[in-house]
């Protein structure tokens, strides 16, 4: 009986790390619960861990310190290394007015908490960890209490107290401001079907169709001539002459009046090109197979890491091998290629040529999806390293301002994302390889958040702290309504777009399923995965913000 009561109730590196394990276990449980059909997820483990401090179950706190940044640094670096390679696509000008209305949602919701401060007695810290509740944000979370400790070297437990009791009514909040908005701006879901599809097809995989050339004015002209006179990026990448066998198109291939050519080019694209060659046929990529002979298409993927960072260029594929490129695959996007492209492993390239020099081209790439689930754990612990290092650099010494633990190693997981293939650097991971890394990392962190403060959840809640539960819906609703608004009535977007980009900017996964169900389809998604990259860095930074300046 004392093993068993030392095992829950000791002390000692085996008690410590049991509690972890069981608190996760019996979180990670009750996570498939869904009340009104929401699951509050891996926020359970949270729970469990404050159930499980609230009953005696203690661990150490240089342990629970230890378990809780660990956690937080592989959770956001996993999470970094995630949206690395969209981070800095997502800055382009087609997103900058949604990025602009998220900033505007997490500006707003920092100056409600901010006012909520002022006008009663709550602290700015809990309050803080309030707000980061209410927009389900846990890395934000992480960052406030790291930002606390370094300016006052005190843990304060009300900061994940609060964000606990927050949490699952902010989820709550981003839906009930939907149905608000809804109602308020009179929508109609057959009027924004209407207007979504021309929004959708800006956001389309690659365009591919078929031509047959009209225009007499470029007859005999150069692949490579007409790429300047329409000024558009394209490839064709089968010819075919009077109805004979198709070959490979490369820029030395001449185009005459009555050929029927394969164009590959972005969506937007598709109607500059068709007014300038000619008309478009009904011949789908597939019926090309029967009309082009011995020439084959095939999907080959990158696997062969002295192929990463290489550009199509240094390769001279086309040269070598006689093949043609048509597309490549990055992250489920189809991209036209261009010949400073640089391949990252993982990409998937769709070649045509002949079956011989497909192999051959395969052989060159490595194809090989064994070698995708090897992992590369050097790339992963150098970049965690660097951010911790980077995150330790104070910018401001008086007061102290530092990235911490929680957005030094984002940023550097969102730079080798991007940008590592230019080290040499192996940046791809499996899906189920980062979310692994991503889930352990932040069960560690919620359970040892958990465990530091369940001994005096219950006391602090009845004591005061269900006024929370009004701040976190004031905080998560009020920018949501302001800024949906803004955009129907000023920007004139449709309702599809507006409930992806404040979900996203609420980093909410849960309204976004909702968003998508009543929209009745994955609509709502473009544009809550086009904020949310910028969205999760910014939420750490405007959290520590708060703390280092206002408190």
């Amino acid at each position: 009986m004392n093993f068993i009561s030392e095992m829950f109730f000791g002390e000692g590196v085996a008690h410590s790390i049991f509690v972890l394990a069981l608190v996760i276990t019996l979180g990670t449980a009750l996570s498939k619960i869904k009340i009104g059909g929401i699951s509050l997820g891996s926020t359970w483990v949270l729970f469990a861990g404050i159930l499980a401090s609230h009953f005696g179950m203690r661990v150490g706190n240089d342990m629970l310190e230890f378990a809780r940044d660990l956690g937080l640094t592989l959770f956001v670096f996993s999470i970094g290394l995630q949206i690395g390679p969209g981070f800095f696509a997502s800055l382009r000008s087609g997103g900058l007015k949604l990025m602009w209305l998220s900033l505007l949602v997490m500006l707003l919701g920092a100056l409600v908490t901010y006012v909520i401060t002022l006008i009663t007695d709550v602290p700015l810290q809990t309050m803080v960890g309030v707000m980061d509740g209410a927009t389900a944000n846990t890395p934000a979370m992480g960052a406030t209490q790291q930002a606390y400790m370094d300016m006052t070297g005190v843990d304060d437990v009300s900061i994940p107290m609060a964000f606990a009791v927050a949490y699952p009514f902010g989820i709550v909040a981003t839906i009930v401001a939907f149905v608000i908005l809804k109602y308020a701006l009179r929508i109609d879901n057959k009027v924004e079907d209407e207007a979504f599809k021309v929004l959708n097809n800006e956001h389309k995989f690659a365009a591919k169709f078929s031509i047959e050339v009209t225009n007499g004015q470029i007859n005999g002209y150069l692949v490579s001539a007409l790429r300047e006179l329409i000024a558009r990026q394209f490839v064709i990448s089968r010819i075919s002459h009077d109805g004979n066998k198709a070959f490979i198109a490369d820029s030395e291939s001449r185009v005459y009046c009555g050929d029927k050519i394969f164009v590959v080019c972005n969506p937007e694209d598709k109607e500059a090109i068709l007014a300038f060659l000619g008309t478009e046929i009904d011949m789908l990529e597939d019926e090309w197979g029967a009309f082009e002979g011995k020439l084959v298409s095939r999907r080959i993927v990158v696997t062969r890491s002295t192929i990463n960072g290489k550009r199509f260029s240094d390769l001279r594929l086309r040269t070598k091998y006689g093949i043609n490129i048509t597309r490549v695959n990055r992250a489920g996007v189809d991209i036209i290629p261009y010949q400073g492209m640089e391949l990252q492993l993982g990409d998937k390239v769709m070649v045509v040529g002949s079956e011989s020099a497909i192999n051959e081209v395969a052989d060159l790439l490595g194809n090989s999806l064994k070698k995708l689930h090897q992992p590369h754990i050097l790339t992963i612990f150098l970049g965690i390293a660097l951010g911790v290092f980077v995150g330790s650099i104070p910018i401001v010494e008086s007061p102290s301002v530092k990235l911490g633990l929680a957005a030094g190693p984002m940023l550097m997981a969102i730079i080798i994302g991007r940008f590592g293939t230019h080290w040499h650097l192996i940046t791809y991971t499996t899906l189920s390889a980062n979310l692994m890394l991503r889930e352990i990392g932040l069960s560690m962190f919620l359970a040892a958040v958990g465990l530091a403060s369940g001994q005096g959840f219950v006391d602090a809640v009845v004591s005061g702290g269900y006024v929370w539960v009004g701040y976190a819906l004031l905080i998560a609703i009020i920018p949501l309504l302001l800024v949906g608004i803004f955009a129907r009535l000023v920007y004139k977007l449709d309702f599809y777009t507006i409930m992806g980009t404040l979900a996203g900017s609420m980093t909410n996964p849960i309204a976004l399923n909702y968003a998508n169900s009543t929209a009745g389809s994955d609509m709502p998604a473009i544009s809550y995965a086009t904020v949310y990259p910028l969205v999760m860095f910014l939420r750490v930074v405007i959290a520590q913000l708060m703390i280092t300046f206002f408190l």
